[in-house]
């Protein structure tokens, strides 16, 4: 059992901010912290593409007490500054804004773990040189991404719905989620929670901003590749896949691992795009996975916290 001071204890997440810029100006970046701050090694959680930083709660509730995580919310995503425009919504972007905030955590060891969208974040920072990034967990996501998936990923994006009511609400995440697989109730009210707002006419509207659904809308959607990032990737890589996952296919990994035969897989049984991380099971393979990365100082710190 771990134990843990009351000066340490955090039932809710500490919340902050960065200022990311962009053409069209400043934007303020969202991003909620667990954990006791320290100088050793940080957990970035990163979410999917029209998630947002609680989709980790569960997680980081379980693991709180032995990492500092930091989960942000991409711009145009939960509490994060929608800016109404592509000009924001785009790798670039995403990749100047996680640098801000790397340079706010001030770590020289970061472990990144990333679903979908956030996955392929961290791809591309773990693949640049002197990355801080020292293991990545991806999340259902790859080196090559579907267009069919990403069809059916625009197709909800774009989705600018209000709801009458807070059940309302959660039928549609029921739907829009139904890859997460989620059987307790209790789960989906907090994606409910997190993933909506009160609007200006009383209802419910969504915690993104639908202008990211908008590229998708035009003509068919191309695969996209990213062999060159997972090419140069150097650190330790954890890859879970969604059983029935259209994101992440069997070929796909087929062919990473012919790059990286080191890789770890491990499949999620009667999943889809994608695992919420939100159930024991998966958050104990990544608690196993973090550990087994872990620096010798922090294990042993781990090791006098359960004393």
């Amino acid at each position: 059992m771990v134990l843990i001071t009351s000066q340490q204890e955090t039932k809710e997440p500490r919340r902050d901010y960065i200022w990311g810029l962009s053409p069209l100006g400043f934007h303020k970046v969202a991003y909620v912290e667990w954990g006791k701050k320290t100088h050793g090694p940080v957990l970035i959680c990163a979410h999917g593409l029209t998630r947002n930083s609680r989709d980790f709660d569960y997680l980081c509730k379980a693991i709180k007490h032995n990492y500092q995580i930091v989960c942000p919310d991409l711009v145009g995503r939960g509490e994060s500054d929608y800016t109404g425009s592509n000009l924001t919504y785009n790798f670039a972007q995403y990749l100047a804004d996680m640098v801000t905030l790397l340079a706010r955590i001030d770590s020289q060891e970061v472990h990144w773990l990333g679903t979908s969208l956030g996955g392929i974040i961290g791809m591309m920072l773990a693949a640049q040189p002197n990355s801080p990034i020292k293991s990545l967990i991806l999340n259902d996501v790859g080196m090559i991404i579907p267009s069919i998936a990403l069809q059916r990923l625009g197709t909800y994006a774009r989705n600018d719905d209000s709801f009458a009511t807070f059940e309302d609400a959660k039928n549609y995440f029921k739907t829009a989620l139904s890859g997460f697989n989620i059987i307790d109730s209790k789960i989906w009210d907090h994606i409910t929670k997190y993933g909506t707002k009160q609007d200006e006419k009383g209802g419910l509207s969504l915690t993104y901003d639908a202008v990211i659904g908008e590229i998708f809308r035009n003509e068919e959607t191309p695969s996209l590749h990213f062999e060159t990032y997972w090419q140069s990737i150097r650190c330790p890589v954890l890859i879970l896949r969604g059983e029935a996952s259209d994101m992440l296919l069997p070929e796909i990994i087929k062919k990473m691992m012919y790059f990286r035969p080191n890789t770890k897989v491990i499949t999620i049984p009667q999943c889809g795009h994608a695992p919420s991380l939100m159930t024991i099971e998966q958050i104990q393979i990544i608690e196993n996975w973090l550990h087994s990365q872990s620096t010798p100082f922090q294990k042993l710190t781990q090791i006098a916290h359960t004393l």
